[in-house]
């Protein structure tokens, strides 16, 4: 029988940084300032609701923008000679080695008044505002989270055995029909989990709001930030109620998941 000794360090690491925190936002998510059980915090979050759907169509078009990006993106790197794919690879991991913070601030600094995009736009005769609004969002979304998507996808590309591709192309498949019939579906768990990784950070991040947004671009991450600064049971509330959200999003990509292994 095998010893569970080595899994104690970790057990703890779930229970000091994930089971407590999460056992103080149901608490507090359900009691009042005075400890008593209430569900007025979850009542007062109603009023927040455009926040929970504007993040969640910010989070959506980010993710959206992500796959359509990364799958043409992986589908050339799963083609391509080693040398040539860990370079790409390299490209897609470097801005990643550096300070999330660091990475918004240089967009902010790219995109602000007589920035270097700034002046560009301007040399080509637009006079477009790039900064403090949800594009400037979303760019900045799909830019720090781009490699979550491309890295599962291409991941799941590289295991097709092209022995596959070759068989569909001696039964007279053309290069749409092996994509569709072959590659696309056999890449799903990929997209499926890419997707998963884009969209829960994208639902619940802050900075990049904060820092690229207006004052009308605001994220339930950043609200929650802000509000747990005065009332941690409203707070907590609106934090359980995003989780909940994100859940459901889980169980249901997963589901389609389970189901297109089904069918494959």
């Amino acid at each position: 029988m095998k010893s569970k000794a080595p899994s104690i360090p970790y057990l703890i690491w779930m229970l000091v940084f994930t089971i407590i925190p999460l056992a103080m936002v149901v608490y507090y998510a359900f009691t009042d300032r005075s400890g008593n059980f209430t569900l007025q915090s979850f009542a007062d979050s109603l009023f927040y609701t455009d926040v929970f759907v504007r993040s969640l169509w910010i989070a959506l078009l980010s993710t959206a923008i992500c796959l359509l990006i990364a799958y043409p993106l992986s589908y050339i790197m799963s083609r391509a000679k080693a040398s040539t794919r860990n370079v790409i690879t390299m490209l897609i991991m470097l801005p990643m080695w550096m300070n999330f913070i660091l990475r918004i601030y240089a967009w902010v600094l790219l995109l602000q008044n007589d920035g270097l995009v700034d002046l560009a736009v301007h040399l080509l005769g637009l006079d477009v505002p790039l900064l403090g609004n949800a594009g400037a969002v979303v760019l900045g979304m799909v830019y720090n989270f781009l490699p979550f998507m491309v890295l599962p996808i291409h991941s799941v590309m590289l295991k097709i055995d092209n022995r596959l591709v070759e068989a569909a192309q001696d039964l007279g498949a053309g290069k749409a029909k092996v994509f569709s019939k072959v590659i696309f579906p056999l890449s799903i768990p990929g997209i499926i989990s890419g997707i998963t990784m884009v969209f829960v950070p994208t639902a619940s991040t802050f900075l990049v709001a904060q820092y690229l947004g207006g004052t009308g671009d605001k994220m339930i991450g950043d609200v929650i930030e802000n509000i747990f600064q005065r009332d941690k049971n409203v707070g907590s509330a609106i934090s359980l109620a995003l989780m909940i959200i994100i859940l459901v999003f889980i169980i249901i990509m997963n589901k389609f998941g389970d189901e297109e292994a089904a069918v494959a």
